[in-house]
């Protein structure tokens, strides 16, 4: 069986008792297994080995999987070689009733037309509304990040498009905020323009203090 297209929320970090037979199971034997503690990427290649060579898999995954090592980095890394993810995005905390924790979308292909891998940091406050118990993405922000993916498009502080080699020497790292900051750059400080402003404030100062002083004076009280 394959399709065309598969979308996946599995429990995360699901505790499972892989043998030595399941490194033989054909949806694992060409990436390797998944860690007993954490099936994530269980989940993940069974999806993959089901799609089909022009399908589309999304997938809903704790971010730990973006940059965990031992046998999740190996898989992460083998994925990453065969070209298998298209995107990576990030999602805001909060948003599901079982878990507050902060979650991606993983987007894999097995035959890609693009060259490069976009990573999508959709955390940002603006990107979502904030409830009491939950926070929400608002119609506008699914919009948003639909069409970012879908034409690919690379905004400041959200999205950018990210080359393999780029990857590879961060240690095939899919952290997304090692591609995407969402820290505003710092506003440049004309310090010439400080400094004269600071001349003209304290001649304002003396010129004030020198009028209080003549006050003082006529009232006999002590100058400043």
């Amino acid at each position: 069986m394959q399709f065309d297209a598969v979308v996946a929320n599995p429990p995360f970090s699901l505790r499972w008792d892989p043998t030595e037979e399941t490194a033989k199971d054909f949806r694992f034997s060409r990436y390797g297994v998944a860690p007993k503690s954490a099936a994530d990427f269980a989940f993940l290649l069974h999806g993959l080995h089901f799609l089909s060579d022009n399908g589309t898999m999304a997938i809903i995954l704790p971010h730990g999987v973006l940059f965990r090592g031992g046998r999740e980095e190996v898989i992460r890394k083998k994925l990453l070689e065969d070209d298998n993810i298209d995107a990576v995005i990030g999602l805001p905390a909060n948003l599901f009733y079982s878990t507050g924790i902060p979650v991606c979308i993983l987007v894999l292909k097995k035959c890609r037309k693009n060259d490069k891998i976009l990573f999508i940091n959709a955390s940002g406050e603006e990107h979502y509304e904030k409830g009491k118990r939950q926070n929400y993405l608002r119609e506008e922000d699914v919009d948003k990040i639909v069409e970012t993916y879908q034409f690919r498009k690379e905004e400041s502080r959200f999205s950018r498009l990210v080359t393999l080699q780029e990857i590879k020497e961060n240690d095939f790292n899919l952290n997304i905020t090692r591609y995407v900051n969402l820290s505003k750059e710092e506003e440049q400080v004309d310090l010439y323009a400080v400094t004269k402003q600071l001349k003209e404030c304290d001649g304002k100062i003396e010129e004030a203090r020198g009028r209080l002083n003549v006050f003082l004076k006529e009232l006999g009280l002590e100058e400043i």
